[in-house]
C-alpha cells in the first residue's frame, strides 16, 4: 500500500526525517487517519507531505514497523526515502488522478491512501 503523511514543517519536517533516518509517527488523533495507521505494513510506500504554508508532497519514506497494541494509538516506525520535486496542493487539485482522493475532498485528514498511481504521480521528478 501506499500512504501521504502530512505533517507540519515547523513541528517535523522531511529535512528532520532525512537527519534522523527513522522516527516514530505518532500524536495522530482523527479516527480515520489512525484506521490508516493501523492497516500500514512492513514496506509499505510513504509520501511525506508539508502543511501549512507549503501545502505540497516534499518526500519518501517507507514504513520500517507497525506497533498496533494500543489500537487508539498504533506507533508506526518510519525510514526516510528521498526528496521529491515539491507537488503543490494546487497541482494536486488540477490532476484528474485525485478528483476522488481524500486529499482533495478530505483537507483535514492527516494520513491519505494513495493508488499506485497516485504515488508514482507524486515522486517523479
Amino acid at each position: 500500500m501506499n500512504y501521504l503523511l502530512k505533517t507540519e514543517p515547523g513541528a517535523y519536517s522531511i529535512s528532520d526525517l532525512k537527519r534522523d533516518g527513522e522516527t516514530v509517527w505518532d500524536g495522530v488523533t482523527n479516527a480515520a487517519a489512525v484506521k490508516h495507521l493501523r492497516e500500514m505494513q512492513p514496506k509499505d510506500r510513504l509520501v511525506m507531505y508539508h502543511t501549512g504554508d507549503e501545502r505540497a508532497a516534499v518526500g519518501t519514506a517507507t514504513v520500517v514497523s507497525v506497533d498496533a497494541k494500543d489500537p487508539k494509538v498504533p506507533l508506526v516506525r518510519i525510514r526516510f526515502g528521498k526528496t521529491v520535486t515539491p507537488k503543490t496542493l494546487d497541482r494536486v487539485k488540477g490532476e484528474p488522478l485525485f478528483r476522488d482522493s481524500p486529499l482533495v475532498r478530505q483537507g483535514r485528514l492527516s494520513v491519505v491512501p494513495l493508488t499506485d498511481e497516485q504515488y508514482q504521480w507524486m515522486t517523479k521528478a
